[in-house]
């Protein structure tokens, strides 16, 4: 038996169907690879009460850098639909703050909601690294 025979009858028991030749086998898709978990610092001061009812696990965030920040050179806000919830946590931003600072290409998303008195615990938010840097052909 050849091996593509073999592998062929392996992903049909599998339910995989035919396997096709490597040559026409699309890319794997790219993977963003997690850089960090934090709460969303400030939280009682922004837009986080007026919104907390609409957050939802997986939300899309944004991260805003900002250089002039009067209180932390290294500010970066989180922002939900345009709204802001808060910061990424000063003794955490240094990395992120960095990497926008040279063009990466970052995400967030909300990965825990706590109805917690205690606003450092109410969203905690995971940041991610895309595969490539904005406006370069080099993989990161």
């Amino acid at each position: 038996m050849s091996r593509r025979l073999f592998l062929e009858r392996i992903a049909a028991l599998a339910g995989f169907g035919v396997v096709m030749p490597a040559s026409s086998v699309a890319a794997p898709a790219p993977v963003a690879v997690e850089l960090q978990r934090s709460p969303v610092a400030g939280f009682q001061y922004h837009a986080g009460e007026a919104v907390w009812p609409l957050l939802s696990l997986g939300a899309a965030l944004s991260l805003v850098r900002e250089p002039d920040n009067r209180y932390d050179a290294r500010a970066v806000r989180v922002d939900w639909c345009g709204q802001p919830l808060g910061y990424v946590p000063r003794i955490d931003n240094a990395a992120v703050s960095h990497l926008l600072d040279t063009g990466h290409r970052l995400h967030a998303s909300i990965v825990s909601l706590n109805a917690s008195a205690n606003p450092w615990e109410r969203v905690e938010f995971a940041v991610f690294l895309a595969d490539r840097q904005v406006g370069g052909d080099r993989d990161a």
